[in-house]
């Protein structure tokens, strides 16, 4: 049974405080969401959002702090020698929020 990509999932996501929000995902595929979390421009944290529209993010470290939702595009399961997918990739679905401590 083949993914069908029909549609791009979008959504929109809000920061109060420490938290997190997400809209429902429109066009949504059903496979891996993700809170995609960097802290000057390195990716500290990535965070399973399929369950909760909401998530507390406790790290208070000094940098600017870039949020994404992404979800995963499945295409093949081809691998290099590395173990990371070749052409399945998580893709950027939500406005990037952007905040400094």
């Amino acid at each position: 049974m083949d993914q069908k990509f029909e549609g791009t999932p979008s959504a929109t996501i809000q920061l109060k405080g420490q938290k997190l929000t997400r809209s429902e995902v429109r066009n949504d595929w059903a496979s891996k969401l993700q809170w995609l979390i960097k802290r000057d421009g390195k990716v500290i944290a990535s965070v399973a959002a399929r369950a909760s529209t909401s998530y507390e993010h406790k790290d208070q470290k000094p940098g600017k702090y870039e949020v994404v939702l992404q979800m995963f595009k499945y295409v093949d399961y081809r691998k290099n020698k590395q173990g990371k997918y070749l052409r399945s990739k998580f893709i950027d679905i939500s406005n990037k929020l952007t905040y400094t401590v």
